[in-house]
């Protein structure tokens, strides 16, 4: 009765996404994981589709893997029991409900299934209850299909990626490379060459219960771990070539057991309160993944709530750590790593999008801010590139930019320590905090320019999570950050209207900066002389000197002794 997607077929089993049809863009999806079914409507409408916005998501907390392996008197192994079945099939059945309440098309719902229903002997009788449930079919996921989507939907969190992607879920562990630098068809190559290997964070806690298998299995573990990792190395020069050298090699992590091990790595990183909850796009030097043996002190001596962790992760957290364990022995040097949001749902998503959606940036559709023209935009952040010195770091590049460009204007009828508050949230807690492109630091990034550009008149609260977003992205880029800002309030003071065409910005203000020496009152210091060209139109009532103000708190409270002197022309 199932119908098992493959490497072969899922291009014709799976319809991709019409962008043209604006009325067909809810999509609901169904993933029937060992550790929990998970459901999610999202909206593909353009020009946005690249964002795979979630609109609505549920878990129910039912393991497929346990009930594979039930204890009771009536139990039978890699069997699912009646009230499994009537649990999971009266599950999909409210999920369908809720489809049709948002009005999702019947054929844009899918549901798809992994390890435990692989291996389970009754799928037939758990898929018919399900189709006489709900009229959902449900589509089983070849390994391959499952190692692939894992991959894409972490992929889908960022612009470019290079390295292992690894998916640790309850049955299995999954483990390919990825490189969307490579060649066009790099998701096939990556589904192609992908390892389930039968170790997930259910499965081996039940073995390291035993004494007797619990041995064997670390040893199989290790060496499947080791094997696997090297045929990925033989197969593709580029990971080879990683492997070889002394930086080493990225791993992006998916799956909720790769997912507890990065919340107890965040729960003890040396910044803390760690200001950003979300664990999609944390990332942590591989010097520091690599010291399993603290996160499970972490796990096993503290007894509060750990945040991001449940009850069922902690008491799976030893198996996690055996993965970790085996992959840091394979791996000669690991780099960094980098946690995912995405998963198999998003996976699936991000493949029914035609290939020049997937590959486009995701930073260029963040919502919010001004709709200003494309010439606008473009007038306005080279403006702001104009402020930046030669040597500046290259984080501060287009699309970012583009997005402080739009929103300069915005809210300019709010007091500035509301929208310092507002600016310093948006991407940690607000409209942005949901969505893909950016990781930890690029959040940190986009929070303190624009909290910058409202002058940064913060609460006591809001300062403490301001300091710690400085000390995650360093005092230098937090320097830029505050500069960048402060050069976005001077040009709103100068310009205060939102520009409507490109004449509006037409020489009202120009900004020529220099890398200068014997700055600041003694003349000790380095850093930036701007000066600034105001047109006579714009100077009305202007107040010079209040506006070269604006720049005397860069630097403030950072480690590091830089300083901007504003000077506005005659």
């Amino acid at each position: 009765m199932e119908d098992v997607i493959t490497i072969d077929n899922f291009t014709t089993k799976m319809s991709p996404f019409d962008p043209s049809d604006a009325t067909n863009a809810l999509y609901g999806l169904v993933d029937m994981g060992s550790n929990g079914i998970r459901f999610s409507i999202s909206n593909l409408s353009p020009p946005r589709s690249r964002l795979l916005q979630c609109v609505y998501r549920e878990r129910a907390g039912i393991s497929l893997y346990d009930a594979l392996h039930e204890s009771t008197p009536d139990s039978n192994p890699f069997h699912f029991s009646k009230k499994t079945i009537e649990k999971v099939a009266e599950t999909l059945a409210r999920f369908k409900t809720i489809c049709n309440g948002y009005g999702v098309h019947e054929q844009n719902i899918s549901v798809f299934a992994t390890e435990a229903m692989r291996t389970a002997k009754n799928k037939d009788e758990m898929l018919g209850a399900i189709k006489t449930a709900s009229g959902l079919v449900v589509d089983i996921l070849s390994p391959g299909m499952e190692s692939m989507f894992g991959a894409m939907g972490a992929r889908s969190g960022f612009e470019h990626v290079d390295g292992l992607f690894m998916d640790l879920g309850g049955g299995s562990v999954q483990m390919t490379y990825v490189n969307s630098s490579a060649e066009v068809t790099y998701d096939i190559l990556a589904a192609e060459a992908a390892k389930s290997m039968p170790f997930g964070a259910a499965k081996l806690t039940e073995v390291l219960a035993s004494k007797d298998d619990s041995h064997e299995a670390k040893k199989e573990l290790r060496a499947t771990m080791k094997e696997t990792f090297e045929g990925l190395v033989d197969r593709f020069p580029k990971l080879k070539e990683q492997a070889q050298h002394d930086h080493g090699i990225t791993i992006y992590f998916c799956g909720g057991g790769f997912r507890g091990y990065g919340s107890m790595l965040m729960h003890t990183d040396p910044i803390q309160p760690y200001p950003i909850p979300a664990i999609g796009g944390y990332s942590v030097p591989g010097d520091r993944f690599i010291k399993w043996r603290e996160m499970l002190h972490a796990n096993n001596y503290e007894e509060g709530k750990i945040f991001g962790m449940s009850k069922r992760r902690r008491q799976q957290f030893p198996a996690i750590v055996t993965v970790v364990q085996a992959l840091v022995e394979a791996v000669p040097k690991v780099k960094q790593v980098v946690f995912c949001s995405g998963g198999n749902r998003e996976g699936v998503l991000y493949m029914k999008l035609p290939p020049h959606v997937r590959e486009s940036n995701p930073l260029d559709l963040l919502p919010g801010g001004y709709t200003f023209g494309k010439s606008i935009i473009e007038d306005v952040t080279g403006i702001l590139t104009s402020c930046l010195t030669p040597g500046y770091p290259n984080v501060f590049g287009r699309e970012i930019l583009n997005y402080v460009s739009k929103q300069i204007w915005l809210d300019m009828g709010d007091p500035d320590d509301a929208n310092s508050a507002k600016a310093l949230q948006n991407p940690i807690s607000g409209p942005l905090a949901g969505l893909p492109g950016m990781t930890h630091k690029i959040r940190a990034i986009l929070a303190l320019i624009l909290c910058s550009r409202w002058g940064s008149d913060l609460s006591p609260g809001d300062k403490r999570l301001a300091e710690n977003l400085q000390a995650l992205i360093g005092h230098e880029l937090s320097w830029w950050c505050q500069y960048i800002g402060s050069v976005a309030r001077c040009f709103a003071t100068v310009v205060p209207a939102p520009p409507s065409s490109e004449k509006a910005l037409n020489n009202i203000v120009l900004f020529h900066p220099s890398t200068s020496h014997g700055l600041g009152k003694k003349g000790h210091k380095v850093g930036i002389r701007l000066k600034i060209d105001i047109a006579a139109s714009a100077r009305n009532g202007l107040a010079i000197g209040s506006l070269e103000d604006l720049f005397s708190k860069v630097g403030k409270g950072l480690k590091i002794d830089w300083k901007v002197v504003a000077e506005v022309a005659e």
